[in-house]
């Protein structure tokens, strides 16, 4: 699938992202960049994530400017047809299956290339895919890393073998031998030991995925670039720790509000825009946005706590409820109305399945974000938004290190703090909500970080200047 023809003669670059919406968007988002460049971007997905995303698109916009030289093409993730796209399958498809897709998709395309700027100079692979560098590497092209998460979630990686040295976690799963708090480099977040990145309730998932996260560490051993979506003034002392870091972040979409829809290829569900029009007519600064990505699960009962918490603040609030989000037996695919478990709420708040974040957190009406702080909606609501403060719920993974960021590095947020069973209550949400907005230090900070965020993507700024000479790089490939 091509999103409009593939022209000009630049070099064949190769884009794999890992198989999931995080993952996706900012390498897309890179493609985008490299393409507006005249490179030839071919962008692999698994069969059913393009499928996926395929229909989620906006076929109004194909023909614009701004999708020219990217091909769309996939691959078998290796799962049966019946088999659940779960995180965890998908960690086990990443593993086992997808270098042995990737190489055969490689090898395909060079053999069926006779030009020679028509093959594959480089391959631009997710960390979390880095074992296959070695597969473009000994087929004599470049491999380079990309790293949809932070700097300190590749230290992280890069020091597992120091932490099984250190007694700290075991070899076989990662398990943490004792609850403590660790950090790893002064200016980097610390992280308490029973949430580290790999952590999982069952150890057979966990296992893969430290697996997973071991092939990091591999991989950054060889690779010559590791593109992260970040910033030297966020994270320089996660960026210092390894030459081959080169932050060009953060990746943006094009802030043209005049497009209906965000960067083709990006999304796997379509975005209700109808939100903008709802959040045009709230005074500025009064609503809460919620969002918890992709991947978040929460059960009813605490579905019914934030939609109490929500409403006990008295603000509007805009809520992203994805099908899915909710964990309960009464679910059903088809059908299914959260605002029948909203209730009365729903005269001052809006839930859509999927919203155009980049476009709402710049929206002027947004008075805070409740997040599960993600890497992308971190980097988001720092650069985009107008000062907006972070109330965070991190969920799993590297989202306990961007909470320590937020709110312990950076300070410009604060987090939510569970019950004996493991329930934010909406007194607690309301609470919080409150405390937030009457700090004024908190908002001051925001707006300081959206200043230093917008200026390393700024002409001459230390991300474009890095974004810079890696196209001058590929150039001479």
């Amino acid at each position: 699938m091509n999103l409009n023809m593939m022209s000009g003669r630049k070099q064949r670059v190769m884009m794999v992202p890992a198989p999931a919406q995080g993952h996706v968007k900012p390498l897309m988002l890179l493609a985008h960049k490299l393409a507006q460049h005249g490179f030839r971007i071919t962008f692999v997905y698994t069969q059913l994530d393009l499928n996926q995303i395929t229909r989620a698109m906006d076929e109004t916009r194909i023909g614009s400017s701004d999708v020219n030289n990217i091909e769309l093409v996939s691959i078998p993730d290796g799962l049966g047809p019946q088999e659940e796209r779960s995180m965890i399958n998908k960690t086990k498809s990443i593993v086992e299956y997808l270098p042995v897709e990737i190489e055969k998709l490689i090898a395909s395309i060079s053999s069926t290339t006779s030009e020679s700027n028509d093959k594959i100079s480089c391959v631009v692979f997710d960390a979390f895919l880095g074992i296959s560098v070695d597969v473009a590497t000994k087929m004599g092209i470049q491999g380079v890393l990309f790293s949809p998460s932070s700097a300190a979630a590749l230290v992280h990686a890069m020091n597992i073998q120091n932490l099984i040295c250190d007694g700290v976690i075991d070899s076989n799963y990662g398990t943490s031998t004792q609850k403590q708090m660790i950090q790893l480099l002064p200016g980097m977040p610390g992280i308490d030991t029973s949430c580290l990145l790999w952590k999982l309730d069952e150890l057979d998932s966990q296992q893969l995925l430290f697996q997973l996260y071991l092939n990091i560490e591999q991989a950054l051993k060889s690779a010559q670039w590791c593109l992260c979506n970040t910033t030297h003034d966020l994270e320089s002392a996660a960026l210092r720790s390894s030459s081959s870091f080169l932050p060009i972040g953060p990746l943006m979409e094009n802030k043209n509000h005049s497009t209906p829809s965000t960067i083709l290829g990006s999304q796997f569900w379509a975005e209700d825009t109808s939100c903008l029009t709802w959040l045009d007519q709230h005074e500025a600064g009064s609503v809460i946005y919620v969002a918890f990505g992709s991947i978040t699960v929460h059960n009813e009962k605490q579905f019914h706590e934030i939609a109490r918490g929500l409403e006990l603040t008295g603000k509007p609030f805009l809520w992203v409820v994805r099908l899915g989000y909710i964990s309960s037996d009464n679910e059903q695919e088809k059908g299914f109305d959260p605002y029948e478990l909203l209730g009365k709420n729903s005269n001052i708040g809006k839930i859509v399945s999927w919203a155009p974040q980049e476009k709402v957190l710049s929206h002027p009406s947004i008075a805070c974000f409740i997040t599960h702080c993600g890497w992308n909606s971190t980097l988001e609501c720092l650069s985009i938004g107008n000062g907006i403060p972070f109330l965070c719920w991190p969920y799993f993974a590297d989202q306990f290190l961007n909470k320590d960021y937020i709110c312990n590095v950076w300070k410009i947020g604060m987090g939510f703090i569970a019950d004996e069973n493991g329930i934010v209550t909406s007194d607690e949400i309301k609470d919080k909500v409150d405390k937030l907005l009457n700090d004024v230090d908190i908002r001051r900070r925001s707006l300081s970080f959206k200043e230093m965020a917008m200026k390393s993507i700024a002409k001459n700024g230390h991300s474009s200047t890095n974004l810079n000479n890696f196209i001058t790089w590929l150039e001479a490939l």
